[in-house]
């Protein structure tokens, strides 16, 4: 399987929004520069709470914002919404290889954006001080991507060459993320 053949299908920003939530998401777009965004991108999260645009609209707004733990749980709420549609289990850390031959006939870019929310998740958990978890997502990415053709290994080398615990990262208590 290959992560980069996307063989035509639709990807997450393909699909069809209610002209409500795409004006939201238009005012939240205008309103980026002044960093006001925020309130228009939650209101389209609560019109279309299982829409993948609006998620990675929130998740981009949060990340850039540095607010990485609200960026991790949108990322959570991205890999909660589709991991059903790709019959994969509710957890992260119970999907396995087997697991990948449904998922792909339901579609390679549904399962390339479940595979890069666990990244950003992932990396998001080292930002936060979350070493162990961090590097228990990356290395879930790195099992179900052998081709690593999504680039978590880098992340772990990274890791692995210098000592992750005098990384300049803050510390926060530590959580368990799911899915």
């Amino acid at each position: 399987m290959d992560l980069q053949d996307f063989n035509g299908d639709d990807l997450y920003f393909d699909e069809q929004l209610p002209e409500q939530v795409a004006h939201r998401l238009a005012d939240a777009a205008r309103r980026y520069a002044g960093g006001t965004a925020e309130q228009p991108l939650l209101e389209a999260q609560e019109l279309a709470p299982d829409s993948l645009i609006v998620l990675v609209g929130l998740y981009r707004f949060y990340y850039y914002q540095h607010r990485y733990q609200d960026a991790l749980a949108i990322a959570a709420r991205a890999m909660a919404c589709v991991a059903p549609r790709l019959g994969l289990p509710p957890v992260w850390r119970d999907v396995r290889l087997g697991h990948l031959a449904y998922a792909v006939e339901q579609g390679i870019g549904l399962l390339r954006f479940y595979l890069l929310s666990l990244k950003g998740a992932g990396y998001l958990c080292l930002r936060l001080g979350h070493f162990e978890q961090g590097k228990a997502m990356l290395a879930k990415v790195v099992e179900l991507d052998a081709g690593d053709r999504l680039g978590a290994r880098l992340l772990l080398d990274v890791l692995a060459e210098n000592d992750a615990e005098i990384l300049p990262f803050p510390t926060v208590p530590a959580m368990e993320t799911q899915p």
